[in-house]
């Protein structure tokens, strides 16, 4: 197949195959494949991304302070003071792990994705703004949630999964829509695609049966969020190894 492009004097016929068909960058002047582009699109989405999760952990720390620099505990002793900061050390740990995994979750997933579009971006931007309110939604809970079953906990671990719930179904999103539109690299096999899609659902019924529990027992939300992570903390290896199998034929580079 042949195409008639357009220049800037009249009508020049330039025959060439669309397979081959180049693009010239108006900032560096240099010639780019569709390919190419499409390559540099997609490292650039995922640049951005992976700065607001580095933003997101960076949040963490603006929540400690030295706890005798609080007139409540001057007279205290600094190990009396960070007992009594645990909760925002709590919030820290957990939500730097959290993070961490959804980051090496994202950058897994985006090995899939070969091209991006501007719906694609939307979405892509949607998650990102409940990664960062993690550290938020996880300081709640560690300020609230306790042995004691009170409204507060429950209200705090109702917050906490439902965020968690709203990531899990726009991540789905994100995949069900690449999928759909065409966006997945082309070696991707259909069972692969598939085994992905199935792995990915676990998030969304997860955090649903979390955010019911939370109503009820506040301690038994976590448990669950808990557990899914666990989840996916053995489910990033697998898929790493499957990417790995699947770009190299399964020979060890």
């Amino acid at each position: 197949m042949r195409a008639l492009f357009q220049r800037d004097r009249g009508t020049v016929p330039v025959w060439t195959h669309v397979s081959t068909y180049v693009h010239k960058d108006n900032l560096s002047g240099e010639t780019m494949s569709r390919e190419s582009l499409d390559e540099r699109e997609t490292a650039r989405t995922e640049a951005f991304s992976d700065g607001i999760f580095a933003f997101a952990i960076t949040l963490l720390v603006l929540n400690l302070k030295d706890p005798l620099s609080e007139p409540l505990l001057a007279s205290s002793s600094l190990l009396d003071g960070l007992l009594k900061q645990w909760p925002a050390l709590f919030a820290l740990v957990t939500s730097f792990i959290t993070i961490l995994i959804m980051w090496v979750n994202h950058h897994n997933m985006f090995t899939h994705i070969k091209r991006i579009n501007t719906n694609l971006m939307f979405i892509n931007g949607l998650l990102l703004f409940f990664v960062v309110l993690t550290p938020f939604t996880t300081l709640l809970v560690a300020n609230h949630v306790s042995f004691n079953q009170t409204a507060d906990s429950r209200t705090a671990a109702a917050v906490y999964s439902g965020s968690f719930l709203t990531l899990a179904l726009v991540w789905n999103s994100i995949w069900w829509y690449s999928s759909r539109a065409d966006l997945l690299i082309r070696s991707d096999q259909e069972e692969h695609v598939r085994s992905v899609t199935r792995r990915y659902y676990v998030g969304p019924l997860s955090y649903a049966i979390a955010f019911i529990l939370s109503f009820f027992s506040a301690l038994a939300c976590i448990i669950v969020i808990m557990i899914a992570a666990g989840y996916f903390t053995v489910n990033v290896t697998a898929d790493s190894r499957e990417n790995r199998e699947l770009f190299t034929g399964g020979k060890e580079l």
